[in-house]
């Protein structure tokens, strides 16, 4: 049995690779021939155009490459069966499902940096929808964020998803409101929505950056310089946006001044409810906690923190409340509930009371779990308090009791 396989690497030289082979040196002329068992030769060829004369006339290169081609050929359309095979099947897992598209998580734990992601996904907690979270970073069509897929339907804008989820699936949370209470939210969501967060998006990307920029989620080996990039181009895209707007013509202090006008006009709103618009939730609180979560969370020692954590109490038990309800695996300190002061050396504590400790529907009622370390005694009601509504419930109360029904009704 005899065998060769030959191949060229350059125009002027080829390798042969044969059992009891002979080939000519083709040096000087010489018609000296040389044998070779098994073994690679290589020589440089006279003629660079006469390779394939010099390999053969059998054809196996031809035969290589078909066998080569084809077995490429085959791998390919494996593969391509293959991708086909999974987006089917991802097709078929996300119809009617809900897919958010959505900034990454932060590092500190919050849902998100950005309010209207925090109203979205809050939003859905509220009306039950389940929902699938894709935080790959990709923008809509439109280049917002966050945006929403539902059967190959696309929809950016936080108040077109809510729209569009009313108009699809039949949930709604302001069934309750009469049209006068319908444009009240709708002028409270545009203050906030077109005002308040630009006032606090100066404090998070402008002027509290460096805060900021530790929560951003990346990673690699150059983490901290992509960090510091993210944050500062985002810090410029902020001042360059909040001059189109107007309100970044105005310098630091006139914009704290124009943000604490809001939270105090949200604070009166709010006054003793427990929700906006009354006993129940609406859209609207979707909203407010979406833009008053950073003051509350994200953004320490700075000016929002100072007033939601002190003056503007209720705005943080109302916060609370709705992280409470909706967002258990959110976990929050306790002692990021108290404002600390410039002075380091007092002994005095906050104001502020001991939340998330105990829940208690009703204090009338008998079924009520209080502290380990407390005992309840029968005393007269308290006056009423920032901390109570005039009836004497506590502000920070179960909403167990209102949950059911509420979602019930949504589901009629």
């Amino acid at each position: 049995m005899c065998w060769r396989v030959g191949f060229a690497w350059t125009r002027s030289c080829v390798v042969d690779l044969g059992q009891n082979q002979s080939v000519s040196t083709g040096l000087l002329g010489s018609d000296e021939r040389l044998s070779f068992h098994g073994l690679i030769v290589a020589r440089p060829l006279r003629d660079p155009g006469g390779i394939m004369l010099a390999l053969g006339s059998d054809s196996w290169w031809r035969k290589t490459l078909y066998l080569t081609g084809g077995a490429l050929l085959a791998a390919a359309a494996y593969l391509l069966h293959e991708l086909l095979a999974i987006r089917k099947q991802e097709e078929l897992d996300s119809k009617d499902a809900i897919i958010l598209h959505q900034f990454s998580r932060p590092r500190t734990g919050i849902p998100s940096l950005s309010p209207f992601c925090l109203k979205t996904e809050t939003y859905l907690r509220m009306v039950d929808l389940p929902y699938q979270n894709y935080f790959d970073g990709k923008l809509s069509p439109l280049g917002k964020m966050p945006w929403l897929e539902y059967n190959q339907e696309k929809v950016c804008g936080s108040d077109f998803i809510i729209d569009f989820l009313e108009e699809k699936l039949g949930v709604s949370l302001n069934k309750s409101l009469t049209p006068q209470e319908m444009a009240v939210s709708r002028a409270v969501t545009k203050m906030v929505e077109e005002h308040f967060y630009w006032t606090i998006a100066y404090c998070q990307w402008v002027d509290n950056l460096e805060e900021t920029q530790k929560m951003l989620s990346v990673s690699g080996p150059m983490s901290d310089l992509l960090r510091w990039i993210l944050s500062h181009v985002t810090g410029g895209i902020v001042k360059r946006e909040m001059y189109g707007h107007g309100i970044g013509r105005f310098s630091e202090d006139e914009v704290y001044a124009l943000m604490e006008k809001d939270m105090r006009t949200l604070a009166t709103l709010l006054g003793d409810k427990k929700y906006l618009m009354g006993a129940r939730l609406t859209t609207v609180d979707a909203t407010v906690f979406g833009h008053l979560a950073p003051a509350m969370w994200m953004l320490p020692g700075t000016r929002p923190e100072q007033l939601i954590k002190g003056e503007l109490i209720n705005l943080a038990m109302y916060c609370e409340r709705i992280r409470r309800r909706f967002w258990p695996e959110w976990f929050v300190d306790l002692e990021d509930f108290r404002y600390k002061g410039t002075s380091e050396d007092s002994d005095s504590r906050s104001g502020l009371p001991d939340l998330g400790l105990y829940s208690c529907t009703d204090p009338s009622s008998s079924h009520c779990d209080t502290p380990a370390h407390t005992t309840r005694t029968h005393t007269p009601r308290a006056p009423q308090s920032p901390v109570s509504d005039p009836t004497g419930h506590s502000l920070y109360d179960s909403d167990m009791d209102t949950e059911c029904s509420e979602m019930d009704l949504l589901k009629c």
